[in-house]
């Protein structure tokens, strides 16, 4: 497949700036791949596709506030610093994006906070992400996360809005999220709401939990047109025993296995046996999910509407079908369907 393939028109105000009032109450579009027919319901209908003993795989990931604003020593200039991955706990050591990064150089402090309650010293910008921050704190590891982490906001898209606003605290996290660690919130969680979750409970159908820490792999832009030579950034990710058994039995017993999310798929599909099962894992993943890859352990989807060119879209494509999925795109525009973030869901199900 070619980048080229995965272009459309997306028009601007299809993009959600805001969620929805409930978490549930968006739009969804069901597309059955074998009778190639459209459905269009709300998302809270989600448990009439599903019946009991069926399993649900969730990402558990949780967001941090990766997003700061600092000055940079003696010219005041501002800084914009987006936290990536913590290098070293002890030293205090993060893999982070600088902008604009011509004007960072080794050696450079930057100050965060109006009383200059913390200082990052530029020691390396020579990575392939960025920069190398060494933040230079006294206090325990439990006091310099807590100060970083107040200076943070959380790293929506920009095309979201330009400020973040409270709410985003609570919308721009899964109300599952477990596990520290990501910079993106896997978008097709944010739709389930408590209730929800409840009654999928009730009806029997099981809740599995994998964890995929999302860094900027997955947003890069792709700048090759032959989408084998396109390389993904290595992610996080964990697959726990409990998980494998679940999903295991229900394949032996005929029973859906839905990944939430494409984070999820990528994680399914980064650890099985050759007979289709599914494996414990523990370790990280760089796996670039295109078609014609054909996805192994789940036999269904849930995602969102995700902008042209993404490896988000080459996902759900894969999935779905390339010619099935960019069909359904084209009607998600004619009907105004709500892309990106805090956009409206689709499910892909046989």
């Amino acid at each position: 497949m070619k980048l080229s393939q995965f272009d459309f028109k997306l028009p601007p105000d299809l993009i959600a700036k805001y969620p929805v009032k409930n978490r549930d109450e968006s739009r969804m579009m069901v597309i059955h791949r074998k009778s190639n027919s459209i459905e269009h319901v709300m998302f809270k209908n989600v448990m009439d596709y599903f019946d009991e003993d069926d399993v649900m795989v969730f990402n558990n990931t949780k967001v941090f506030p990766a997003r700061l604003y600092g000055n940079k020593e003696k010219t005041g200039a501002e800084i914009e610093v987006f936290l990536l991955r913590e290098l070293n706990r002890e030293q205090r050591l993060w893999d982070v994006l600088v902008d604009p990064a011509r004007k960072i150089r080794i050696g450079n402090k930057l100050y965060f906070g109006n009383d200059d309650l913390l200082v990052a010293e530029v020691i390396d910008n020579t990575t392939s992400r960025g920069r190398t921050l060494r933040f230079l704190f006294d206090g325990t590891y439990e006091e310099f996360k807590t100060t970083l982490f107040k200076f943070g906001e959380m790293p929506l898209p920009r095309w979201v809005r330009k400020k973040v606003e409270t709410i985003d605290d609570e919308r721009y996290q899964t109300i599952y999220a477990k596990h520290e660690g990501a910079v993106a919130a896997p978008t097709a969680g944010l739709h389930f709401s408590r209730e929800l979750l409840k009654r999928l409970e009730i009806k029997g159908i099981k809740l599995a939990e994998v964890t995929l820490h999302m860094g900027l792999g997955s947003f890069r832009n792709i700048d090759v047109e032959d989408l084998s030579k396109h390389k993904m950034d290595s992610e996080q990710i964990f697959i726990p025993d409990d998980t494998e058994i679940l999903v295991n039995n229900a394949k032996d017993q005929g029973k859906k296995v839905c990944a939430v999310g494409t984070t999820v798929l990528r994680t399914l599909e980064t650890s099985y046996t050759t007979q289709g099962y599914l494996k414990a894992f523990d370790g990280w993943t760089n796996k670039f999910i295109f078609p014609p890859y054909s996805c192994v352990v789940p036999d269904a989807l849930i995602s969102n509407f995700h902008p042209p060119f993404s490896t988000l879209l080459m996902m759900a494509t894969s999935f779905g079908g390339y010619n099935k999925v960019m069909k359904a795109y084209e009607t998600a525009i004619k009907e105004k369907y709500r892309f990106g973030v805090y956009g409206d869901a689709m499910l892909i199900i046989d």
